[in-house]
C-alpha cells in the first residue's frame, strides 16, 4: 500500500457522496415528471367529464324531441325546441361543474325564495 488508509477511505466517501447526490437529483426529476403527469391526467379527466355531460344533455334533448314529434305528430318543432333546451341544459351543467355558476339554494328548489318570510 502506497498511501494512508484514511486517504482511500476519504476518496471512497467522496465518490459515494457524488453518486448519492446524482441519484437524488435523478429521483427529484422523476418525482417532478410524475407530478406533471398526474396533473395532466386530472385535466384530461375533467375535460372528458365536462364534454360527456354536455353531449349527454344534447342527445337526451334530441331523443325526447324525436319521440315527441313521432308520437304527437308535431313535425320538427318538438325536436327543435327540445334540442335547444338540451343544449341550454348541457351548457348549464358544464358551467355548474366548472364552478362558474352556483347550484340553486335548497330553499329555492322548494319554490320559496330566501326573502320570503312566514307570517
Amino acid at each position: 500500500m502506497t498511501g494512508k488508509p484514511e486517504d482511500s477511505l476519504d476518496e471512497r466517501r467522496k465518490a459515494l457522496g457524488d453518486k448519492l447526490s446524482s441519484l437524488k437529483a435523478d429521483e427529484a426529476g422523476r418525482e417532478a415528471a410524475d407530478q406533471r403527469a398526474t396533473e395532466n391526467r386530472k385535466g384530461y379527466a375533467v375535460a372528458v367529464k365536462l364534454s360527456s355531460e354536455f353531449i349527454a344533455a344534447v342527445i337526451v334533448g334530441a331523443i325526447l324531441g324525436y319521440l315527441l314529434d313521432h308520437f304527437a305528430g308535431t313535425g320538427p318543432w318538438g325536436m327543435i325546441v327540445l334540442l335547444l333546451l338540451g343544449f341550454c341544459a348541457g351548457v348549464l351543467n358544464v358551467l355548474r361543474s366548472a364552478g362558474m355558476v352556483a347550484s340553486p339554494h335548497p330553499v329555492d328548489r322548494l319554490g320559496r325564495g330566501r326573502d320570503h318570510r312566514d307570517v
